[in-house]
């Protein structure tokens, strides 16, 4: 199981986004928060990275063996919790668990002594860049050019997708994982 917290849009964000779009009233701000929100997943979804930080929940069973972390770039572990099959959950002391963090961000767990528990959630935080105003330049474009192509063409039956220049800027900020 894995969660992610919501990200909470702030004012710059809307303000630059309203701007590249042109918009002087604040009356479509429910409208454009949602396709913002749904600019930077499909940003997220391409790249393989969260963008922005935000914390992070994954259940993975209690393992002695290295776990790699779903999402990256992690920033750091915060905590372990133990699921036990009966019982209260109760945190794992953190002489007992090894976490690490490689040159690329991605993230792994070891649990060396889990006590009771069968499965542990992991909570970390993750994200390319603590805010929408440090964001690389090319990806805060990459959004904003994604906003404004779901916001012209929200009612679109003929839609023929996004522009390729929304990809050109996301591309190589791109994470391709291969698997064996």
């Amino acid at each position: 199981m894995l969660s992610l917290s919501p990200l909470s849009l702030d004012s710059a964000m809307l303000d630059e986004a309203r701007a590249f779009l042109r918009i002087d009233q604040e009356c479509d701000d429910p409208s454009l928060e949602t396709i913002l929100l749904a600019a930077i997943r499909h940003a997220e979804e391409f790249t393989g990275q969260l963008l922005i930080r935000r914390a992070v929940q994954q259940i993975l069973p209690s393992s002695s063996q290295w776990q790699k972390l779903s999402v990256a770039p992690v920033v750091s572990v915060d905590a372990l919790i133990g699921i036990p099959a009966d019982g209260a959950r109760f945190p794992i002391d953190p002489a007992h668990y090894t976490a690490r963090i490689d040159g690329s961000g991605d993230g792994y767990v070891s649990v060396r002594r889990p006590g009771a528990a069968g499965r542990v959630e992991i909570e970390y935080t993750a994200g390319l860049s603590p805010s929408w105003d440090t964001l690389p330049e090319s990806l805060r474009l990459g959004i904003l050019r994604m906003t404004g192509y779901l916001f012209a063409h929200r009612d679109d039956p003929a839609d023929a997708g996004p522009p390729a220049a929304v990809a050109a800027l996301l591309r190589p900020w791109r994470r391709i994982r291969l698997f064996a």
